[in-house]
């Protein structure tokens, strides 16, 4: 028993932290987890995006309020939206078209 092979599963999934919902808008979906996440997986989908891409994040830590618009002010994207949908957060942001 020492030595028995354990099937293989395959090849690991790529983590996802972010999905596209339209052509021009951009899913983050950190429901559930606590800062810092929210804001890393913001600035990890925004670093991917095209420029004046929108992004989306879904967030259910109260400290994303003041977390997420604090980020956005100093990495120069402009926040669009902040509204509460179903418990969570949503906030819409877009990609500058050029570089801060």
């Amino acid at each position: 028993m020492g030595n028995a092979q354990r099937p293989s599963l395959g090849p690991a999934a790529p983590a996802v932290y972010a999905r596209r919902m339209t052509s021009s808008e951009i899913l983050v979906d950190a429901r559930g987890h606590r800062c810092p996440v929210p804001t890393l997986r913001l600035r990890r989908a925004l670093e991917g995006a095209a420029a004046g891409a929108r992004v989306r994040l879904l967030a259910d830590d109260p400290l994303a309020r003041i977390d997420v618009p604090h980020f956005a002010g100093q990495a120069g994207v402009e926040l669009l939206d902040v509204s509460d949908e179903q418990g969570a957060l949503s906030f819409i942001l877009r990609k500058p078209l050029t570089s801060p």
